[in-house]
């Protein structure tokens, strides 16, 4: 992970761009993880660890409609999350992650390990959901290495 963080923070600084993060389920750990590359105050504007659905609607923008029709574990709601990082900070990048890392809190729809993810770059923004095996440090750990793989993409322009 913090091989990778490093490279996320290199190819930040190159092209001149700017990351923030929206985090529920991993509380804040992609941003930590960022943020322990040295010299990351230059390509790493804030995070937000919104882990209530009131935090995602309070400071992210989230609204209570996506919420309720579509759960705060829902593409939906991961890209709203990224939009409003976006727009509540100085970056040109955003990623999200919003999920159920376990033991408890999974349905048949939704189980432990489902996580969703979104990216958002200028008026782009692209989403994924993935279900990852393992016990909560495993989904939260593989989701941060995820996001910051999406991050490498979306600065690829995939």
């Amino acid at each position: 992970m913090e091989a990778l963080a490093k490279r996320v923070g290199e190819r930040l600084e190159a092209g001149r761009e700017v990351l923030v993060t929206a985090e529920s389920c991993t509380g804040g750990w992609a941003a930590q993880a960022v943020t322990a590359v040295t010299g990351s105050s230059a390509w790493f504007d804030r995070g937000f660890i919104t882990y209530s659905n009131a935090a995602k609607q309070e400071v992210l923008g989230v609204r209570p409609e996506t919420l309720r029709q579509h759960g705060a574990v829902s593409e939906e709601t991961a890209r709203e999350m990224a939009r409003g990082a976006l727009e509540r900070s100085a970056a040109t990048i955003a990623l999200s992650i919003t999920g159920v890392a376990g033991p408890g809190g999974g349905s048949a729809g939704k189980p432990v390990g489902t996580v969703c993810f979104a990216w958002s770059r200028g008026a782009e923004v692209h989403s994924e959901t993935h279900r990852f095996a393992g016990d909560r440090e495993s989904v939260r750990r593989q989701s941060v290495i995820l996001a910051l793989e999406g991050v490498l993409k979306a600065l690829a322009g995939g």
